[in-house]
């Protein structure tokens, strides 16, 4: 196994770090407390092939391995994980359209989604279908050349700020295969959106129910054939799982970076903080967990990569363990910054609100659990 990175990994990744510094971190504070949506940032991205990091070259994708768009979420991640995070959803919206979708969708949204001009958002939650996400209700009625959409999605980031939607609707019977995807204008007539959610974090990208009244689709804008949609959407939520890992990761190295500075800084009992011992170990513990999580992200990122038939648990233990890890490393940096870590004025308490979410979309934690024990248990999966 070898661990280092190529000169063009550490290209990407240094390419990566400058635009999170640049870009990223002089606003992220004022994006989280006005709730501000920043188009200018992800247009910037988009100008680096952020905004297409694994969508292919065809629609102008970078066509990178999964593992590679790690290393650039990690990096934006450290300064800002609300704003990486939606950058990540983007991807995924725009590699299932670069991927599946009929070559006239492709040849329009996909040049305009990869350059970050144009924005998507990813519909597959609904109220009553969270981590049931097979029982969704949404429906498309196929009326001649067009389908005719009807139902409700929730907590859709973006939603009421992009330019499309991937929507996950039932065209046929019940269950997965009965799921097709389409891809909607978000403008198109009988789409309202609701009020922007109230959040604890991921404040710099909205997030909103949507109710779609009988909005018309052509059928060009299916997604591969009907009842495919469920298997593009499990396809997409393995490296989602991934992203949002990612994004975990990056931020507990940005909380653990911070950690590190203040201790050597901070004095009490004419000590610096870097002096007692019981910090050291706090320190080295988060350190030690950052680095098992990475290790494990980037393992299911090449496994996906390379279509090894577990990626599908190996992503859901990266995505268990990375967000559970890092999570609690947020909280330890902020707990060594002691009451200065609850102001905003320090970016920990930020970091801990923005990665607590992590633990729960993209598939729960507990259903992380149950994906890797069917494999274990049904599977005979030889997870070694």
């Amino acid at each position: 196994m070898d661990f280092r990175l190529t000169e063009e990994q550490q290209a990407f990744a240094q390419a990566a770090r400058e635009f999170a510094q640049g870009e990223l971190a002089p606003y992220a504070a004022q994006w989280d407390e006005e709730h501000i949506f920043p188009r200018e940032a992800f247009a910037k991205a988009g100008a680096l092939g952020f905004c297409a990091m694994y969508a292919p070259e065809s629609i102008g994708g970078l066509g990178l391995p999964r593992l590679d768009a790690t290393l650039v979420f990690e990096e934006m991640a450290a300064v800002d994980p609300s704003t990486t995070a939606f950058i990540t959803i983007h991807n995924m919206a725009t590699w299932m359209i670069g991927s599946w979708a009929q070559p006239g969708v492709r040849e329009h949204w996909g040049p305009l989604l990869a350059s970050g001009e144009k924005l998507a958002s990813y519909c597959l939650t609904e109220p009553g279908a969270g981590s049931d996400a097979a029982s969704l209700t949404t429906s498309a009625r196929r009326e001649g050349e067009h389908y005719v959409l009807n139902g409700a999605k929730a907590f859709i980031s973006g939603a009421g700020d992009t330019d499309v939607l991937v929507v996950m609707a039932r065209t046929g019977g019940e269950g997965a295969r009965g799921i097709s995807a389409l891809v909607v204008p978000a403008d198109s007539a009988g789409i309202a959106y609701g009020r922007k959610e109230n959040k604890m974090g991921w404040n710099s990208q909205s997030t909103r129910p949507i109710t779609f009244e009988n909005v018309r689709v052509p059928v060009a804008n299916r997604l591969g054939e009907e009842g495919e949609g469920f298997r593009f959407a499990m396809k997409g939520l393995d490296g989602g799982r991934i992203n949002i890992a990612t994004c975990s990761v990056g931020a507990a190295q940005g909380a653990y970076e911070a950690a590190r500075r203040y201790m050597g800084e901070r004095r009490q009992f004419g000590r610096a903080l870097a002096d007692f011992q019981a910090l050291q170990f706090k320190l080295a513990d988060l350190l030690a967990n950052i680095v098992a999580s990475r290790q494990m992200v980037r393992l299911a990122a090449c496994k996906l990569d390379e279509g090894d038939p577990q990626a599908s648990a190996y992503c859901a233990m990266a995505k268990r363990l990375a967000t559970d890890l890092c999570f609690q490393a947020c909280l330890d940096a902020q707990q060594i910054h002691g009451g200065y870590g609850y102001l905003k004025d320090y970016p920990l308490e930020r970091l801990v609100r923005d990665t607590r979410v992590h633990q729960i979309l993209e598939g729960t934690n507990e259903i992380m659990r149950l994906i890797v024990a069917r494999h274990i248990l049904t599977q005979e999966a030889d997870l070694r």
